[in-house]
């Protein structure tokens, strides 16, 4: 029998990467590899190296980072730039090391200007000043975007990068100070409706639009993007901009996005905003058009999306 590609899922038990597990093992045709941190620190230069000396790993999915909301992003911006710089120097260099020729870099759609023009266009990357309130975050993921582009220059690997919108679903982190928007939200709204609370308010205007994905269609658009062929990939790209947007190309305020959740958990009180507190970028929705040029494009709707992930929270607060 041939052998198995071994694959290493940087970050399997984060939302992200334990979705392209699901998704990998559901083809069966592949050796999932993975470590906990416990097993293998990621910010560990000697260890990473040890691992891939030893591993002898064919593709990666990077989807290993220190993240977090509005509120983790203020309050730990060493951490953010710290921690996902080394993560995912470590891996992209210990990678090529180890002869590793293709791997996939997860980024995030904050490495874009602020107040650049909207849809969100691959080639508006480095145009203008970032938004402020994740910064160090942003700066981390464009030094990743750039590490994966410069090995690709130097030394002919293929190591490609995707840059997701707001992602949510199976695997969030429902913490309350560490949050993303969605799952603190289902949090809020869900322990209100517990307690009967006659309001919930939020951080913000509710005015800024944002661009939800759910999980599983990152994971489904991370496989589609790793198994095309050198040359389609590069046609659809530039040397040095050789990322790819992913989304569902359509936004929402968040005021609507209140409103839905609100409706999905089944909580009848008031929604106000706290205006004293950051909004953030006024709107950010993705240009996907290069994406779907190549075949793919979402599948799940925000409110079957926010319903699964609302059984996902339960199912949370249960284990």
């Amino acid at each position: 029998m041939s052998r198995l590609e071994r694959i290493f899922v940087a970050g399997h038990r984060g939302m992200v990467g334990s979705a392209i597990a699901r998704k990998l093992h559901e083809r069966g045709d592949t050796a999932v590899i993975a470590r906990t941190r416990s097993e293998l620190d990621l910010a560990d230069q000697a260890q990473v190296r040890d691992f891939f000396a030893n591993e002898k790993i064919d593709r990666v999915y990077l989807a290993a980072a220190h993240v977090g909301g509005i509120l983790a992003n203020n309050t730990y911006p060493a951490e953010f730039i710290y921690q996902n710089i080394m993560i995912q120097t470590n891996i992209i260099h210990e990678a090529w090391r180890g002869g590793v020729e293709k791997l996939l870099f997860l980024g995030s759609s904050c490495i874009y200007p602020r107040l650049a023009p909207q849809p969100l266009t691959e080639d508006s990357l480095l145009t203008g000043v970032l938004e402020q309130t994740n910064e160090p975050y942003a700066i981390a993921k464009i030094a990743g975007i750039k590490l994966c582009e410069s090995y690709n220059r130097q030394y002919g690997t293929d190591y490609r990068s995707v840059m997701p919108t707001n992602l949510y679903g199976i695997g969030d982190n429902y913490d309350a100070e560490r949050s993303h928007v969605i799952p603190g939200l289902l949090r809020r709204f869900h322990e209100a409706k517990q307690n009967a609370a006659p309001e919930v308010v939020i951080w913000g205007t509710g005015k800024p639009m944002r661009e939800f994905l759910y999980v599983d269609d990152m994971a489904e658009a991370c496989l589609h993007v790793m198994d095309l062929s050198a040359d389609t990939y590069q046609r659809n790209t530039q040397p040095m901009l050789s990322h790819i947007n992913v989304g569902t190309g359509e936004d929402l305020t968040i005021r609507e996005l209140a409103t839905i959740i609100a409706e999905v958990i089944g909580y009848r009180g008031q929604i106000a905003f706290d205006s004293t507190k950051p909004d953030g970028a006024p709107r950010k929705v993705m240009d996907v058009s290069r994406l779907r040029n190549l075949g793919w494009r979402a599948r799940t709707g925000l409110r079957e999306g926010l319903a699964l992930a609302y059984a996902d929270f339960l199912a949370s607060t249960r284990r």
